[in-house]
């Protein structure tokens, strides 16, 4: 990935400084983003100022008015997550929700269709995917250490805190959902759960929720705020070996064993292991999860809990649900049916965003993190890298591969067989992606056939790169380049055609645009319309 350019933190506001939020507070604070705090207690706000020296607000809708605010942290009630979100993105500021992004996931896509439209970083608060323990299960799980998944079993138990605005389900399953999915990469094929209510019926107090995936594994999840004691325990059980990790203790949090299983005469005989300690780090995982907020508003990179991870959590959530309504029956999980067409042979990686009218063509991968507009088209054998990110309407020609570091703007086109780079010295035995080079490609600029662009470059808007050119510096806006290097070989319009050259303001013949030619950049010269209802160039006859 392109190297990124550090910058000072954001700036940012905290909305619920409660039982949560408190741990929230204090973590942006030592993080130097901390701004304000907003609560309706006003206790609250007290011991806020007091211990951090934060600006206090009582007033949501004056928070998210003040501009000085980069960013808002969401630790409210889970009923006003959607309200609070939402209106935060329509202020145009980044936003950090806890889980749950809301409570039903016809809102929680509202909330990724607004962060996507204006731009905004939304993250959901899924805290055990920054948990050093989950990235190592996960580490082994992908390594094959642990042989076939079979099962995973979590229980996070618990008396109190009762809620009386969500059920057992929606406060605590949240975590390990998100957890179980994150672990196997997939999305179940049908869920059933079963609960019980016996403090304020209809509320549930406990529920067992099981998930089972297409690769054969099942997830069980066991939830309640209704039992003697703290548990908070993920079993992982494979064919080769099983971990457990259990977040309430201090030291070994997260064991491995090497059970077996051996016949004996016709008979399977239990062989234990004693187990072994796998060494994790140290860090808390609500720092790691804050720190990586920041740094995704800073380098406006996609979150690892982004709004569609937490959509697809409350996706499951409401399968539960329909599953709890229907006396514990199994119910299907159905996908949403994507808005842009794949064909069979393409491969889109799980955490992809692609707009509506988007078409990728056979044998085409589209890999983790990437973004893509709308109404793009993507023809044959086409990669695009992790965290690439590619506008609306761009067009993308057979066999070219768009590797992480490069951007393309709206309405770029892409001929076949081009090529972009993205290291200027390229070593097999020397990793570098922390040299990655960002070039960018701007709007409705064209790249012809089997042409290479070296990396660390920007090719203007509506620029027109030659089939075959080699480009190794900027091209300027409507520029023409060629060649090997590519040099300039005049303008074009921004319907593609050249302009003539003897003029310093330029018509194009066909579609008739006016452009001005001065220091070597070329600007379009607006239209005015005439009395007579025909377009003229501003300042000409």
């Amino acid at each position: 990935m392109e190297k990124i350019v550090t910058q000072k933190n954001p700036r940012v506001a905290v909305i619920g400084a409660g039982y949560w939020g408190k741990n929230l507070v204090r973590n942006f604070h030592e993080l130097g983003a901390l701004g304000w705090v907003c609560d309706s207690n006003n206790e609250i706000l007290r011991r806020m100022r007091e211990e951090f020296n934060v600006e206090i607000v009582s007033d949501v809708s004056a928070l998210l008015g003040n501009e000085s605010v980069d960013a808002v942290i969401i630790a409210a009630p889970a009923a006003q997550h959607f309200e609070l979100a939402k209106n935060a993105l329509l202020a145009g500021k980044d936003v950090f929700v806890e889980k749950p992004l809301a409570l039903h996931a016809t809102e929680g896509q509202e909330l990724v269709d607004l962060a996507r439209d204006h731009g905004k970083i939304l993250m959901a608060g899924h805290i055990l995917q920054y948990h050093p323990a989950i990235a190592a299960v996960r580490d082994l799980i992908e390594k094959g250490e642990l042989g076939k998944i079979h099962y995973l079993y979590s229980s996070r138990l618990n008396l109190g805190k009762l809620r009386t605005e969500e059920n057992i389900l929606w406060s605590f399953a949240p975590h390990d959902i998100a957890a179980i999915l994150y672990l196997l990469g997939e999305e179940p094929v049908s869920v059933s759960a079963q609960g019980g209510s016996y403090l304020n019926p209809p509320l549930l107090d406990t529920t067992l929720s099981t998930l089972e995936f297409g690769s054969g594994a099942k997830g069980h999840i066991f939830v309640s705020w209704l039992h003697p004691f703290k548990e908070q325990k993920l079993t992982v059980v494979g064919s080769q070996k099983m971990v457990v990790f259990d977040d309430t203790l201090k030291t070994g949090k997260l064991m491995a064993y090497c059970h077996s299983v051996n016949w004996r005469d016709g008979k399977p005989v239990a062989e234990k292991d004693t187990g072994h300690e796998i060494a994790i780090g140290a860090q808390e995982p609500l720092r790691l999860e804050c720190e990586h907020f920041l740094e995704c508003v800073r380098t406006r990179r996609q979150p690892v809990t982004d709004g569609e991870n937490a959509l697809r959590v409350l996706r499951v959530l409401e399968a539960c649900e329909a599953s709890l309504l229907a006396k514990g029956a199994s119910v299907p999980f159905a996908k949403p049916a994507p808005s842009y067409f794949a064909h069979s042979t393409a491969l889109v990686d799980a955490d992809c965003e692609i707009g509506e009218g988007t078409k990728i063509w056979h044998f085409t991968h589209i890999m983790s993190g990437s973004t893509l507009g709308k109404k793009c088209n993507l023809g044959q054998n086409v990669v695009i890298s992790p965290g690439v990110r590619i506008g609306t309407n761009v067009k993308i020609q057979n066999n070219v591969s768009v590797y992480t570091g490069v951007e393309l703007e709206d309405d770029v086109f892409c001929g076949p067989s081009m090529v972009f780079t993205n290291v200027i010295n390229p070593r097999s035995h020397i990793i570098r992606r922390d040299e990655y080079r960002k070039t960018v490609v701007k709007r409705g600029a064209s790249i012809g056939a089997n042409s290479t662009v070296v990396c660390g470059v920007t090719i203007g808007r509506y620029a027109l790169v030659a089939a075959g050119a080699v480009v190794t510096k900027d091209v300027p806006d409507y520029a023409l380049v060629m060649g090997v290097p590519a040099r300039q070989a005049g303008w074009v319009c921004y319907c593609g055609d050249r302009l003539p050259e003897s003029s310093p303001s330029p018509v194009c013949s066909s579609c008739g645009k006016t452009y001005k030619v001065t220091d070597g950049q070329c600007h379009e010269v607006p239209q005015e319309s005439s009395t007579d209802g025909r377009s003229r160039s501003a300042g000409h006859s």
